[in-house]
């Protein structure tokens, strides 16, 4: 089945209202290892389709960098956030997926203080963790260009941070698999035991009976720097 191209239906009605139009989206929910990692992305009014965005998983990784070059040039405003394996394991994937896209969408956001609020418009279903008033698109990152964009974004920062992640420990192939459960990556945890970045709620981390983490109160920003773009 060939990709679906995404429109600027979303957009053209949100900019004919006067107002911006931000989509959300995020990487990383599935990974065994590493943060999630969302981006918020915000498009000038009138915009055209940068040809090829789409659903960033349809695409290679080298195209995703140079379109990634393309949107952070044709945007008005980009915010990336993250949210730590720390934060996964002890608020749950759902939850940290949600504070990663507050993170990003506050600092999107930072760019228009004195304008109209923009609309929110986030890929799959809608998270009322996020704190923001948003709609949400299921197969948003197949539909709408901006959601496409964000979802670009949000990839390849992940990405890169699992590439450095990699360097420092090896064996795992971070570097290929971005710390989902391939079959290599599964080995290296049976033989080489997990490292502080895998997801202790995740299995197979989650049956090897280490410690939870200490209990700490999430901060905003001290656990997003490795995430940023």
């Amino acid at each position: 089945m060939a990709a679906r191209h995404p429109t600027l239906d979303r957009e053209s009605a949100v900019w004919a209202d006067g107002q911006l139009l931000v989509g959300v989206d995020e990487a990383g929910r599935g990974p065994l290892a590493g943060p999630v990692v969302a981006a918020a992305v915000v498009f000038p009014v009138g915009s055209p389709v940068i040809p090829g965005v789409r659903d960033s998983k349809t695409l290679s990784a080298a195209r995703r960098e140079v379109l990634a070059l393309e949107i952070r040039g044709a945007a008005l405003g980009i915010g990336v956030g993250g949210a730590s394996v720390r934060e996964i394991d002890q608020l749950n994937i759902r939850v940290a997926t949600a504070l990663a896209m507050h993170r990003a969408i506050r600092r999107a956001l930072v760019r228009f203080p004195a304008s109209p609020h923009p609309r929110l418009l986030i890929d799959g279903l809608r998270m009322p963790e996020i704190g923001y008033p948003h709609d949400a698109l299921v197969d948003g990152d197949a539909d709408c260009h901006t959601i496409a964009a964000a979802g670009i974004i949000a990839k390849t920062v992940r990405d890169r941070l699992m590439r450095r992640l990699a360097d420092r420990h090896e064996g795992y192939g971070w570097d290929r698999n971005s710390g989902y459960g391939s079959a290599e990556h599964l080995a290296a945890i049976e033989s080489l035991g997990p490292t502080d970045h895998h997801r202790r709620s995740f299995r197979p981390v989650s049956g090897m009976g280490l410690p939870t983490w200490p209990s700490r109160t999430p901060c905003p920003d001290s656990r997003t720097r490795q995430a940023r773009n």
